[in-house]
């Protein structure tokens, strides 16, 4: 570390580049961490994990016995071992014992995005809770037709305070913060909605993944979705860079306009239309109108899974997503095609009787699976496997990665959540802190 320090000092590397650097080797050194604790609450299986996304500072779990649990990751609240291990007890826990609290599982927990003041809780008791993190009083409910699945909400949106819940039963609903009602009913599925991810790069748009395989994108501005993604569409590798197919664009736009390779245009014959735009389109008269893909009837059957769509994670550019399903398959989509890239992730073992919550690095070249009593981590890219986190004793249901700490979190049916973590400064480089320490330091 300390010659990309010293690199950094005399101008050779970017701050960019140091940071990506310094980020990049924290994260391939994280291991289970023996200095930070959380000590859990919770008596049931661990379903779900979230940083906040404001301060990067509270860690929000969600639990099978009905009960949620606040922690401060960043300052404990005792240490152990002669100060040597930080214990972080839960600030609060909300649970069946509570007024207002949830009689069921819990299934998704997550923050507010824009504000620690609330949370959002999703059970299997049909509701949908809104809570005050300060004073733990339930704020605003939403009554589901069935047992929720999962609960979302988009972390860019600007226009709009929408939680996206998935239920058993086979309707998407948007609930209204602002109006403490329903906005939107979202129907297409033929089977209960197991997992929802919000896109990282429109605030409109939703993705939703099925007990009937399939995953569907939706503009919640308009009815229907606009897309169902088909394991059969393929493409191999990702997509050029966009100042690479903009250059080969430009290329034969300038070709065009020289005069060379344009057939339909010496020939004075117009241009045939291709097979998928035959198949997308349809005249009348003189006009030509666009048939929504999602209401074509084969691609309304089209199914990304053989089996049970159990996660959603889209990549933080908002370009591709991440697909893992009761077929123990991961799938990496190019949203902008709608193409299966092929992706081949080495073996793994998955859960197929709930959902699972998948977790990504910063810079979006990892992704972590929960893989039975493991977590796996894949190279992005290429499908190989990076490394394998032993630690659960049972099997594994979520994981969440802070990208202001390089640090994993993971629950799991053992009722633990372990933290993953670099090791200490000290531990790095070529020598410790005490080596370059100076005698007037304080």
């Amino acid at each position: 570390m300390w010659k990309e320090i010293r690199e950094r000092e005399s101008g050779s590397i970017l701050p960019s580049c140091f940071s990506r650097r310094l980020r990049s080797r924290r994260v391939s050194s994280l291991e289970l961490s023996n200095r930070k604790e959380i000590v859990s609450p919770h008596k049931g299986a661990v379903n779900s994990l979230q940083v906040d996304l404001t301060e990067g500072r509270y860690l929000l779990s969600g639990a099978s016995d009905g009960s949620a649990a606040l922690f401060d990751v960043q300052h404990a609240t005792d240490y152990e071992g002669g100060g040597m291990i930080a214990k972080h007890k839960s600030l609060f826990v909300v649970d069946k014992q509570h007024g207002h609290g949830h009689k069921f599982a819990i299934s998704s927990a997550i923050w507010y995005p824009v504000d620690t003041g609330l949370f959002i809780t999703g059970s299997f008791d049909h509701y949908v809770k809104v809570w005050d993190t300060n004073t733990t009083q339930v704020v605003m409910d939403f009554k589901m037709p069935g047992k929720v699945y999962g609960a979302t909400m988009s972390s860019i949106a600007t226009t709009h305070m929408l939680i996206a819940a998935g239920s058993a039963d086979v309707q998407v609903r948007l609930c209204d913060i602002a109006s403490g009602a329903f906005t939107h009913t979202l129907s297409g599925h033929r089977d209960g909605v197991m997992t929802l991810e919000w896109s990282t790069s429109n605030e409109w748009i939703l993705v939703t993944g099925g007990c009937d395989g399939a995953i569907r994108f939706w503009d919640i501005r308009r009815a229907g979705c606009f897309l169902v993604l088909d394991q059969s569409r393929s493409q191999l590798g990702r997509r050029p860079p966009f100042l690479e197919s903009t250059l080969k664009k430009g290329s034969v736009t300038r070709k065009l306009h020289a005069g060379q390779s344009v057939s339909a245009k010496t020939n004075g014959q117009p241009k045939k239309m291709s097979a998928l735009h035959r198949g997308n389109t349809s005249t009348r008269g003189s006009v030509v109108q666009r048939v929504h893909p999602g209401m074509l009837s084969s691609h309304n059957r089209a199914t990304a899974h053989y089996g049970a769509v159990t996660g959603l994670k889209a990549t933080r550019d908002g370009m591709y997503l991440l697909s893992s399903g009761s077929d123990s398959r991961l799938r990496l989509w190019d949203i902008e095609s709608g193409c299966n890239t092929l992706v081949n992730y080495e073996a793994m073992r998955l859960q197929t009787s709930k959902a699972l919550q998948l977790a990504i690095n910063e810079d979006s070249s990892l992704v972590f699976v929960p893989c039975m009593a493991t977590v796996k981590a894949y190279d992005m890219w290429s499908g190989m496997m990076y490394r394998t986190f032993r630690g659960h004793y049972e099997a594994v249901n979520c994981c969440c990665f802070s990208s202001q700490d390089q640090e994993l979190y993971t629950g799991s049916n053992d009722r633990k959540v372990l933290i993953w973590s670099p090791p200490n400064l000290a531990k790095e480089g070529d020598g410790s802190l005490e080596e370059d320490r100076d005698n007037w330091s304080d």
